[in-house]
């Protein structure tokens, strides 16, 4: 697994916080620039923020590595974010990793057995770890000790090996595809949830100042309302309309700006883009409005089922556009009221 090694020190917000980061050599300049540093500077989520901060208080005050932690969510809410900041107020080193990328238990040694007393490791998409990864992790997060067996055949045998407590952070879409041992071994378990026009609004405003740009706050309401109560689209929404303000126009970021900018993206008022368009609309005009199928929704639309299911079908369903029936896939009348399409006729 290839990875970037931060050198403490590169930024003047890391020079006295004494925290040595690996991060994934895939994230962005703009990503990281916008990105919080301190739980204090993070918008929303203030229930999942009220705990975190008693137990890193209380964790301080004793001189104890924190419990370890699953934060579980829809893509793009902070998850990621948590897991970078809590070092920071923990004044430990942070090492990343890729549930993906770690494919048996040899693999995850390097990870456990470089880390210092109370750093915290953070695991991404840890629902995806293989079963015999998961297995390995059990003694390393409750007895902090990891087995290393040296040789092959006959004259192998297994060195038990301690290693410094730490703190285990990690994150899924999908908490249910943990099993459930490793899940009952996180002492602090909480949901992010999604965000309300006003905390889109605030992060957009705080990271359009990072940015140098000047964008006004209908443009700031506007560019919030369509982006599916999702920090990440808000901030990728701010960007290119940014690339659009410079480019078509003098920089600043009106409403108009955001709504010629947003449209041509193909993102409407609630913020479907064209894919989501499409989706409906073929299951509008070729299956009459449902019950069908995934995979064949899929074939019509030459776009691979799991597409639809991880990446279109979520926010459909969220916005009752869109509803699962044992038959299949059907439409909601808010749907054709959206795209303006009459419903099918009903026989008599």
């Amino acid at each position: 697994m290839v990875r970037e090694k931060i050198v403490q020190g590169n930024d003047e917000d890391d020079e006295n916080d004494g925290i040595r980061r690996e991060l994934p050599a895939v994230v962005s300049e703009s990503e990281a620039v916008l990105r919080p540093k301190r739980i204090s500077e993070m918008v929303g989520q203030r229930e999942v923020m009220e705990v975190l901060h008693i137990a890193i208080d209380a964790a301080k005050k004793r001189g104890e590595p924190l419990g370890h932690i699953l934060l579980d969510g829809p893509p793009g809410l902070g998850k990621t974010t948590f897991a970078t900041c809590i070092p920071r107020e923990m004044g430990v080193s942070l090492t990343m990793a890729s549930g993906p990328g770690i494919k048996a238990p040899k693999e995850l040694i390097p990870y456990l057995t470089n880390l210092e007393r109370g750093a915290v490791l953070f695991i991404d998409e840890i629902h995806r770890l293989p079963k015999p990864v998961e297995e390995y992790l059990y003694t390393a997060m409750e007895d902090f000790h990891i087995d290393i067996v040296l040789g092959e055949g006959v004259n192998a045998r297994t060195l038990n090996l301690a290693i410094p407590p730490f703190t285990l952070i990690g994150a899924t879409t999908r908490a249910g595809m943990l099993s459930a041992p490793l899940r009952d071994r996180f002492q602090i378990r909480e949901h992010l949830g999604f965000y309300n026009g006003t905390e889109l609004i605030e992060i957009l405003s705080r990271n359009a100042r990072k940015l140098n740009v000047e964008l006004d706050m209908d443009a700031a309401t506007e560019i919030a309302q369509r982006s599916r109560g999702t920090p990440r689209w808000a901030n990728n929404h701010l960007l290119w309309v940014r690339d659009f303000a410079q480019s078509k126009a003098d920089g600043k970021i009106t409403y108009p700006v955001s709504q010629k900018a947003l449209l041509m993206r193909g993102i409407d008022e609630i913020g479907l883009d064209r894919q989501d368009r499409r989706y409906l609309e073929t299951l509008i005009r070729v299956f009459s409005g449902g019950p069908a199928g995934l995979e064949a929704i899929a074939h019509t639309m030459s776009v691979s089922s799991d597409t639809l299911e991880d990446e279109v079908e979520p926010f459909l369903l969220r916005t009752e556009l869109l509803i699962r029936t044992r038959r299949g896939r059907c439409v909601t009348p808010k749907a054709y009221a959206l795209l303006k399409m009459p419903p099918p006729a009903t026989s008599a």
